[in-house]
């Protein structure tokens, strides 16, 4: 007797349904429904394809397996095996977390969001489901999490960290733009991309201010202080755990601080930064030597001087 095929009950984060019985009977009905497409496949390959519908499986509408039934001997014709694939055409959102490094090694930990629907069901059933064995919707969002996490690794580390962080916009429409071609590759279609936390570790945060500012201000690196559970929670890899971890994005903090500065110079002795009015350093103790003062216009002479820098007059 004919069976009815019908992909029921699919909830809006389902993505991929496989027909549970691959033996099937000419003149069965299949039934797809709005958002989802039917991709018959077998032995690696996809052959027809069903949009939203009512229809009655026949040689005339399986044109692929049709074909190759008609070279094979010893099949009854009134059945055929096939599995059947549901896809559904749905926008669905994901989300990423990973730990990298940029171009001159320092660490970066990152997670985001990701939005991608289904462009090509064909492919995507030979490229994501088939080869990578991916017949669930959690085998699914695991394979596309693995797969950005992947190529932002690759992509980060051809930047540099100071773009990284000061250049966000640019360096993530890049990002996007490359992990795109990748996704056209497979049948996906990634509508967006966006970073929602990026950190490195403490030593490299205090260097990007350096290069940043010229100055070490230690309220702002407490600024970009995050906690240690986020980073051990993105070191897992999972992605999911990474979301709502509350980590920094250091751009929106890398503006000018709008407090008063204070001047920094290195400390003959220890090689601390200290400040440039300091008469004795803050980490060793050492007394520094100021020079004298102009007697003219009261500007700081480095010791040794005749004459003043500011002025001219003699010492």
């Amino acid at each position: 007797m004919p069976d009815l095929i019908e992909w029921t009950g699919a909830g809006p984060k389902d993505i991929v349904w496989r027909y549970p019985n691959n033996r099937l009977t000419w003149g069965s009905t299949l039934i797809v429904h709005e958002h989802q497409v039917a991709v018959f496949y077998r032995d690696g390959k996809a052959y027809d394809v069903f949009g939203p519908g009512r229809h009655i499986l026949s040689t005339q509408n399986l044109p692929g397996l049709s074909k190759l039934y008609s070279t094979m001997r010893g099949i009854k014709k009134s059945e055929f095996t096939s599995d059947i694939v549901f896809v559904s055409t749905s926008q669905f959102q994901g989300k990423f977390g990973g730990r990298g490094q940029t171009q001159e090694l320092a660490p970066l930990m990152f997670h985001g969001a990701y939005w991608f629907k289904v462009e090509e069901p064909k492919l995507f059933v030979v490229e994501v489901v088939g080869n990578s064995k991916a017949f669930t919707t959690d085998a699914v969002n695991e394979f596309i999490r693995g797969f950005i996490v992947e190529k932002l690794i690759d992509t980060l580390a051809g930047f540099t960290l100071r773009d990284v962080f000061t250049q966000l916009d640019e360096s993530s429409m890049k990002v996007k733009t490359k992990i795109k071609e990748q996704f056209d590759r497979i049948g996906i279609d990634l509508i967006d991309l966006k970073f929602e936390g990026m950190d490195t570790s403490p030593e490299y945060r205090e260097r990007l201010f350096w290069l940043q500012t010229g100055q070490v201000h230690a309220d702002r690196i407490a600024t970009l202080e995050t906690t240690k559970s986020a980073a051990e929670s993105l070191g897992k890899g999972g992605g999911a755990a990474a979301a709502g971890t509350g980590m920094v994005i250091i751009p929106q903090l890398l503006q000018q601080p709008t407090g008063p500065q204070v001047a920094v110079t290195t400390c003959p002795k220890c090689g601390a930064q200290i400040p440039a009015n300091a008469r004795f350093c803050n980490n060793c103790g050492v007394q520094l030597g100021r020079g004298k003062t102009c007697p003219k216009c009261n500007a700081q002479v480095p010791a040794g001087s005749r004459f003043c820098p500011e002025c001219g007059t003699k010492i």
